[in-house]
């Protein structure tokens, strides 16, 4: 997956405004997507998008898992001509919220700004600059919603579209060069309000039990991780350290893959600045492993208390993509790739016993 073909699909889900609860219009973009590259896709009861590229049957399935939604602003109820009151809806500190900030009243796009906090917790009062063509329901900071500055995608909503982007990206490259893979890309809704979406999921039957589930975020770039050297196996998160074969099992695909391409990088590390699905559906029984790319801005959270634009590497989602494309590709031989730290291992040992018996104490 080049970089620009990488750009076109997460610029459109990009453009799409989005809140926990209020995914429509990100979600149909993906759906038409999916049409436009003949990818089965189907909402289940709770409005999850399940994408399918299942060629071969019999092989494990292989489950790439991402969320529609960001934080944002719900409207609670009219306050007075052109008034609302929000609550918002994810993670942000409360010194972030600072009267005037511009807003985008969404349906219709209507420009306004945000007014004074309220008595409860995390609402607000916005004001709309003109009267708003249809009555709001949601709204999200005003912001460009996509650009590309040299390697950089910058856009309100990084989080997590570029995972979505990179589903769509591996479902279309392993389509077009007519790989046999057992491939279901779960885009959820909900999840920076408590896992929604991805917890309605792990808990039905959609996905086959044997299932290995891969999670895609952004995550917050912290130490030792630097944004720009690779896709990042991520190891566990704020809650959960996840699976240690399955970990294994990516961080040997990408092995391989640095050794075949000299530009592939990865990094592996504890992406502690928040929790992810991944979590969620280990709870639920399915083995799990996470990959991510680093994040600038993490939540619109820029420096000294302003909101600002996301950011990633380009390179770095690009990468993810070759790597989850190489992990479909693979799955067959996971055993035999998961099997080798042992097998080192037994290695050593012997070399150990007979270095340990050849000089007693």
């Amino acid at each position: 997956m080049d970089f620009p073909t990488f750009c076109d699909l997460a610029a459109r889900l990009m453009r799409c405004p989005a809140a926990p609860y209020h995914e429509e219009l990100v979600r149909a973009e993906t759906e038409r997507i999916c049409a436009e590259h003949a990818l089965h896709h189907e909402q289940d009861e709770f409005g999850n998008l399940l994408v399918r590229l299942q060629t071969a049957g019999e092989k494990r399935p292989l489950v790439l898992a991402a969320h529609l939604d960001h934080p944002a602003f719900e409207i609670v109820r009219l306050l007075g001509p052109n008034r609302w009151v929000a609550r918002f809806l994810g993670g942000v500190p409360e010194h972030y919220f600072n009267p005037g900030i511009a807003v985008r009243l969404m349906p219709g796009a209507a420009p306004a700004k945000l007014g004074k906090m309220l008595g409860k917790e995390k609402e607000f009062e916005i004001h709309a600059l003109t009267a708003p063509a249809v009555a709001p329901v949601f709204a999200v900071w005003e912001m460009d919603d996509f650009a590309v500055d040299g390697p950089r995608i910058i856009g309100r909503a990084c989080d997590d579209l570029i995972g979505v982007a990179a589903i769509l990206a591996t479902l279309i490259a392993l389509k077009q060069t007519g790989e046999t893979v057992n491939l279901i890309g779960v885009i959820s809704r909900a999840e920076e309000v408590g896992f929604n979406g991805a917890l309605t999921v792990a808990a039905s039957t959609s996905l086959p039990k044997d299932s290995l589930v891969i999670s895609l975020e952004t995550s917050r770039e912290m130490p030792p991780i630097q944004m720009g050297e690779g896709v990042i196996i991520r190891v566990g998160d704020r809650a959960s350290i996840f699976d240690s074969a399955a970990t294994r099992f990516l961080e040997e695909v990408a092995t391989n893959l640095s050794g075949q391409d000299k530009q592939f990088q990865f990094q592996r590390a504890l992406m502690s600045g928040g929790t992810c699905e991944a979590t969620a559906y280990q709870e639920f029984g399915f083995q799990t492993a996470a990959v991510c790319v680093a994040l600038g801005n993490y939540h619109n959270c820029g420096e000294r208390g302003t909101i600002a634009a996301e950011f990633v590497n380009g390179n770095d989602a690009c990468g993810m993509v070759q790597l989850l494309v190489e992990s479909a590709r693979l799955i067959q031989d996971y055993q035999a790739l998961t099997e080798k730290l042992p097998a080192r291992m037994q290695k050593m040992l012997e070399t150990a016993r007979k270095a340990l018996g050849a000089r007693p104490l």
